[in-house]
């Protein structure tokens, strides 16, 4: 287990040693023992990314490269061209670079096993579903969908496939959000029932994710979702109810059809309760959760470098690692061994029921019990 206090001088191999042994995604979803992520006699699982935008590029790219148990063997993209250049810069074929109507071809590449869908929330659905359909495992970037509808239609197009569904939900794999679990599931310091935090930043310009069509919301969609998903890691549990509110627009010119900023509580069976925020105007970024016993807080808590954290007992300390390759390798992993996979599908179905709960609250003005 991580511990407590971690000390400066913990170096980045006995850190992965702890963390490939520590907690993962959820009760059932662990990441596996070094020994076995270092394996040597383990084929790698062939990737293809769809969307090869700045995610893929900056962090899944280097991710991928930085694997022990993935290897690139292909891109779906909208450009000809871009795919291309990635296949001569990458070392994959030309003929392993899909448009996204060819999706279906996938099934004619066998050394393409696992499929990252990287589009906007928007095509989620449709390019996790083509992707299934042509036999391979896919991780879908969150959020999962922007309907529960779509989610339930992903997870049954999994199961026909046979194939497993995980979300990219690399925060799983992040020292410090791993030791906020520990503490959680043991009880370090009482359970939480006490959170606070958010995630916002200002956005300068009109871009694809202040449009409906795209994003299916707003910040809620993009960086609240964060938020919302952290609470119930804290508590370890779902919650049964919310409130929720939509700040007055400052720049609605820009902001036409999605929210700019929103606050929600949401409520926990033993009482407790995560008071949360979201923007696309104010910039925030941490989590804190308390108990009778102690507390952790996080900030900044959801980049994807620099995340610091402290508790009631003094700050604490980890090495540097990249959270993606650590899920990329988890899941490539459990794919190999026949274990559940980290960040499955229900954890993304279940973050859009309560995303829609806080729309029809914001929406409505009213308390929303939510059913799961």
């Amino acid at each position: 287990m991580l511990p407590s206090r971690p000390s400066n001088g913990l170096s980045r191999r006995r850190f992965l040693a702890r963390a490939s042994s520590g907690l993962a995604a959820t009760a059932a979803a662990t990441l596996l023992p070094r020994a076995l992520r270092a394996a040597p006699e383990m084929r790698r699982v062939g990737i293809v990314l769809v969307g090869l935008g700045n995610y893929a590029t900056r962090e899944l790219l280097p991710a991928i490269q930085e694997s022990q148990h993935l290897k690139l063997v292909g891109v779906v993209t909208g450009s000809a061209e871009k795919g291309r250049t990635w296949a001569r810069e990458h070392g994959f074929p030309e003929r392993n670079v899909w448009s996204y109507a060819e999706m279906a071809r996938l099934a004619d590449t066998p050394e393409a096993e696992l499929v990252y869908v990287v589009t906007p929330p928007a095509l989620h659905a449709e390019h996790t579903i083509a992707a299934l359909r042509a036999g391979k495992h896919v991780i879908c970037e969150k959020p999962m969908a922007v309907s529960v509808a779509e989610c339930d239609q992903m997870i049954a197009a999994a199961a026909a496939a046979a194939r497993s569904l995980a979300i990219g939900y690399r925060l799983h794999f992040d020292p410090y959000h791993q030791e906020l679990i520990r503490r959680a599931r043991e009880g370090t310091d009482g359970p939480y029932v006490a959170m606070s935090g958010g995630f916002g930043f200002t956005m300068a310009r009109k871009v694809w994710r202040a449009e409906r069509a795209l994003a299916g919301g707003g910040p809620l969609m993009d960086v609240g979702i964060y938020a919302l998903h952290e609470a119930c890691l804290a508590a370890q549990a779902n919650p049964i109810a919310l409130t929720a509110r939509e700040r007055p627009k400052k720049r609605p010119d820009l902001f036409v059809d999605v929210e700019e900023a929103l606050d929600w509580t949401m409520e926990f069976a033993n009482g407790g309760r995560a008071e949360l925020f979201t923007s696309y105007a104010d910039n925030m970024n941490r989590f804190r959760a308390e108990g009778s016993r102690g507390w952790i807080e996080l900030d900044p808590a959801y980049s994807y470098r620099g995340l610091k954290g402290r508790t009631h007992e003094g700050p604490l300390s980890y090495p540097l690692v990249r959270q993606q390759t650590l899920h990329l390798d988890a899941l490539a992993l459990a794919l190999r061994q026949g274990t559940p996979i980290p960040t499955p599908a229900a954890l993304g179905r279940r973050d859009m029921v309560i995303v829609e709960g806080i729309y029809a609250s914001a929406r409505t003005g009213r308390r929303v019990t939510l059913q799961y």
